[in-house]
């Protein structure tokens, strides 16, 4: 009979009940009657984290599976009882429970993994890239069973992701993250890096960065419904800021003598220093007489005291404003970052100056602004323009539509 894994996900800033298991494409329909949804990001059946979810859960597969409640139980019990910290170690634990309940690990691979994450923390990459690599190579070794990671040839290699490619769909940036966990065990671990020599990686899709024009950022700041939020808004957009900057700014890193703001430990561990805007200037004082925040702690504290403003908020609340707002075009705090760029170019400013105010490591990365600056196109006319011909007159000339 097959086994049906539940565990507690958070998705989306919302707390779910996961469904996983070998074969869960023939219980589809039965998914679908409860009102379950699909995430293609972990790829498993979610419903809501609620008691009434789960016992239509236990009825339905009562005779159709078995049910694994014990990762569902173990992560409620963490969040219950465990501080923030250990909270992420246990749910790291819970979901290592999870992969081993639906493919064990061979003692050889779980040594393998270890190896792995420890060289990882030795070279101090981020918590948040650790736990990708992990998750990434335990997709790996969840389906060699017996058989040793370290006995991998490239051909191996190439028809696993052939597999992940072809039978499971998966989407290129997820294939590039996947390639990038194994070479780092092939290259950092055992120190074989020939093994990844000829293991193509997928051509990405080339995408435009998705941006606002000045009046929908201004409709947007407008909307935020109380001072805090708008400052936040605002300093996103000012500095070309990633929410992950904004939430995590410190008091003291407002620097008004020099008009400057510094960002600390950004993404790749470097500290760079943007300009603080005369405008904000005004709302950040303002924003300090009405919220008083510490002076050696977090700009924008969060409910629980010493902690910073959530990022999961902050998103909601760019959401909530654009709703407010009438604005339909997707976008999230990021598009803030992207439209302080486009911005910046339209205006003329040296694309290595972007870069530096941006924080990034190689220049095209920047670049990728240019194909959306209208700078350039605004000394283009079209053809259109050249044939002279009235909109108010062709109007004239066409049928009334059939009622």
């Amino acid at each position: 009979m097959t086994t049906i894994i539940l565990n507690l996900l958070n998705h989306r800033g919302k707390e779910w009940i996961s469904i996983e298991s070998e074969n869960l494409e023939a219980f589809n329909s039965i998914f679908r009657k409860l009102d379950a949804r699909w995430t293609k990001t972990h790829r498993c059946w979610l419903v809501p984290c609620t008691k009434v979810s789960l016992k239509k859960l236990m009825t339905v597969f009562e005779e159709r599976a078995m049910i694994n409640l014990d990762p569902l139980k173990f992560a409620l019990k963490i969040r219950r009882n465990a501080q923030p910290i250990q909270k992420r170690e246990a749910g790291a634990k819970a979901q290592e429970q999870v992969q081993s309940a639906i493919h064990p690990l061979s003692p050889a691979n779980k040594e393998s993994l270890r190896r792995m994450l420890e060289t990882l923390h030795l070279k101090a990459y981020s918590d948040r890239t650790i736990q990708t690599y992990r998750n990434e190579f335990l997709q790996l070794l969840s389906l060699l069973g017996n058989r040793s990671v370290d006995s991998l040839t490239t051909d191996d290699i190439r028809r696993y992701l052939d597999y992940c490619i072809r039978k499971k769909g998966l989407k290129e940036n997820t294939i590039h993250s996947r390639i990038n966990a194994i070479k780092f065990y092939y290259e950092q671990v055992l120190l074989r890096s020939e093994l990844m020599l000829d293991v193509p990686r997928p051509k990405k899709p080339f995408q435009l960065p998705r941006f606002f024009n000045q009046s929908e950022i201004a409709a947007i700041i407008k909307a935020a419904t109380n001072l805090k939020q708008r400052v936040m808004l605002m300093l996103a957009y000012s500095a070309g800021l990633r929410v992950s900057e904004v939430v995590s700014i410190m008091t003291r890193n407002i620097d008004s003598q020099r008009m400057s703001i510094l960002i600390e430990g950004a993404k790749g561990k470097k500290d760079r220093i943007v300009a603080l805007s005369p405008v904000l200037l005004v709302m950040l004082r303002e924003y300090w007489k009405t919220y008083k925040p510490s002076q050696t702690g977090y700009l924008f504290q969060g409910e629980e005291a010493g902690k910073p403003y959530s990022a999961r908020s902050l998103q909601q609340v760019i959401k909530n404003a654009k709703k407010q707002a009438g604005i339909l075009k997707p976008g999230s705090i990021h598009a803030l970052r992207h439209s302080f760029a486009t911005h910046l170019l339209d205006k003329g400013t040296d694309v290595t100056m972007i870069m530096k105010l941006l924080g990034h490591n190689d220049l095209k990365t920047t670049l990728r602004y240019l194909h959306v600056t209208n700078r350039d196109m605004l000394q283009v006319f079209s053809p259109l323009d050249d044939l002279n011909l009235d909109p108010q007159t062709n109007l004239r000339n066409l049928p009334k539509p059939k009622q």
